[in-house]
């Protein structure tokens, strides 16, 4: 099915994401009757080291609730992506899911991903998903001439820092990170002697 169609079904359906940016393929499940029950979107992998041209991601699936959809779907999505070329396919299910349609699809638990405190980082922007602070799990199906699914370092804290701003009075300008990571305490030199000479004058001289 197309792109669009497949993306205005996830906005309407999906429980807590929205469309994704792009895809490779997308696949509709439909009863006998013509009636769309679910939707799989399929694109390459978000984890840069995952996309490495044999590897689709399933990266969004969304359905009514009907029996066997969501099983139907992944083994759908998989036998696509087998038959143009791909090696694997991998997808994430949040905390709390059982992944029950997964295994009846032949897919297999990969690694349990930690939890983000959040996902916007200075090279890219993101606003509050809800998705933040819930741990995922990664699962794969892989043809038999596959290579082993590379391992995935946990993921760096990438998060926005507080700002720090200048300990000196009445400056209070924000400052950079000094060269050993921690927050500067003044944001020049002028402002670290105007808080010396404070601090000197308001020390008592017996």
């Amino acid at each position: 099915m197309s792109f669009r169609d497949a993306c205005a079904y996830v906005d309407r359906v999906h429980r807590h994401h929205k469309r994704p940016q792009g895809h490779k393929f997308s696949l509709g499940a439909m009863t006998e009757d013509g009636r769309l029950v679910g939707v799989a979107i399929v694109g390459r992998p978000v984890a840069r080291a995952f996309d490495d041209g044999y590897t689709v991601e399933v990266t969004r699936l969304a359905t009514d609730g009907t029996p066997n959809a969501c099983s139907a779907l992944y083994g759908a999505a998989w036998r696509t992506a087998k038959a143009s070329g791909h090696q694997r396919a991998i997808t994430y299910t949040q905390e709390g899911e059982s992944g029950a349609s997964l295994r009846a699809a032949g897919w297999r638990l990969a690694a349990a991903r930690p939890a983000r405190a959040g996902w916007d980082a200075p090279s890219r922007p993101r606003r509050v998903l809800g998705t933040e602070q819930v741990t995922r799990t990664l699962w794969n199906v892989t043809a038999k001439d596959a290579p082993p699914l590379p391992s995935v370092p946990p993921p760096r804290d990438e998060t926005r820092p507080a700002q720090h701003r200048c300990a000196a009075r009445p400056c209070k300008r924000p400052v950079a990170r000094s060269t050993t990571g921690r927050p500067a305490r003044y944001c020049s030199h002028a402002c670290r002697q105007r808080a010396y000479r404070e601090r000197r004058m308001a020390t008592p001289t017996s």
